[in-house]
């Protein structure tokens, strides 16, 4: 059984950890959007979540590695796979 990514629950969690609140968000999205994607029942774009993490000043990728890292020290593993998925597609453009 895959486990559960949770985006929204990363969302969240980044902002009271930088002491925003939803209002803080009014100039790219509504209270009430930023609360479904919190609460998981919608899913931003891309250039919704770039937003979003400009707001929170933050990296769209660290927000996307704390929604895959489920467990404590998952977010070392998951950045070597990245680097190595990246060196691999890197490698095979330039022949």
């Amino acid at each position: 059984m895959a486990k559960e990514h949770n985006l929204g629950q990363a969302i969240k969690t980044v902002r009271a950890a930088r002491g925003l609140s939803q209002e803080a968000f009014s100039d790219v999205s509504s209270r009430t959007y930023l609360s479904t994607l919190e609460r998981g029942l919608k899913s931003p774009t891309l250039s919704k979540l770039a937003e979003l993490c400009e707001v929170m000043r933050i990296h769209p990728l660290t927000l996307l590695t704390l929604a895959y890292a489920t467990e404590a020290g998952q977010a070392e593993q998951l950045l070597a796979q990245v680097r190595e998925e990246l060196d691999d597609i890197l490698a095979s453009n330039n022949p």
